[in-house]
């Protein structure tokens, strides 16, 4: 007989569910639509009924977007400030470090090769040599221990 292993059968990867179960998608997409479609009926109502109230909501809202949108490019400003500063840091912090580390690394492996060549190396030929010596004067001579 001989010793032919076969590959383990594989079962199929369990499902994984998704974080958000499809129904909350279905039920949050219809909940916009709603409230989108009534806002929208809202507003055509409004703007039949009450038509200079609107245009003063209009421009509070011109108002509101345009502080907004300011406030987006202050954002921004400080966003991109972050990303210079962080540039910096990875240029001028962190690669040094990483430069003396693969330097490091370097004088790790000399001193390996090294302590291989000139000390391990010798010392495992030196032990089979005195190992075999042994052998062969116990098959010779006998074990001396042993009488």
């Amino acid at each position: 007989m001989s010793n032919i292993q076969l590959p383990a059968t594989t079962e199929p990867a369990p499902r994984r569910e998704s974080l958000i179960p499809i129904g909350y998608v279905i039920a949050g997409v219809a909940v916009t639509l709603i409230v989108s479609v009534l806002f929208v009926l809202l507003l055509v109502y409004l703007a039949n009924n009450f038509a200079d109230t609107i245009l003063v909501v209009r421009d509070i809202f011109i108002i509101g977007l345009g502080i907004m949108s300011c406030l987006s490019g202050i954002v921004l400003i400080l966003l991109l400030i972050a990303v210079i500063r962080l540039v910096n840091m990875l240029e001028f912090e962190l690669k040094p470090i990483l430069m003396k580390t693969n330097e490091t690394l370097g004088t790790i492996r000399g001193t390996t090769v090294f302590m291989s060549e000139n000390v391990v190396r010798p010392m495992t030929t030196a032990s089979s040599y005195v190992a075999g010596i042994r052998r062969g004067v116990s098959t010779l001579f006998g074990n001396p221990r042993r009488r």
